[in-house]
């Protein structure tokens, strides 16, 4: 279970850091006007779902295990919160509960978003920074 949860969300999280790249690309292909614009627009809107997504799916992965390992979230006391857990999972039970403890996923979810501007941002100059290079380059 625990290595089903890992690869969905390195999966989304892959789907995040690619999209800005390959959406890039695309509108290069396409040979859109207001590269930028198009750009910016599409994946700010893009990365919102995603990042929204990701956060989303953290909080109920961690949810899921913990029901997976027995953990009881309803208890009112030690013994019927873990009581269900075997000493070998205690320790993993233990920071998942840490985990969920604290900001809520949306929360999260918006300081991602906010993080991701800047992303956004590094890429596009990143692309235009290589183009005129190699375009310099061809013209020596």
């Amino acid at each position: 279970m625990e290595t089903i949860i890992k690869i969905a969300d390195w999966l989304i999280l892959g789907l995040i850091i690619s999209t800005p790249i390959l959406l890039l690309l695309t509108l290069e292909k396409l040979n859109t006007k207001r590269t930028f614009l198009v750009y910016f627009l599409t994946g700010l809107i893009v990365l919102g779902i995603l990042i929204f997504a990701f956060s989303w799916w953290c909080d109920k992965s961690n949810m899921i295990l913990l029901r997976n390992y027995g953990y009881n979230i309803d208890g009112m006391n030690n013994i019927e919160i873990y009581g269900k857990v075997s000493p070998t999972n205690m320790e993993q039970v233990k920071e998942l509960e840490t985990s969920i403890m604290g900001i809520g996923w949306p929360l999260k979810a918006i300081f991602g978003y906010v993080f991701a501007i800047p992303y956004l941002l590094f890429i596009y100059l990143g692309k235009m920074l290589i183009t005129r290079l190699t375009n310099n380059r061809m013209k020596v």
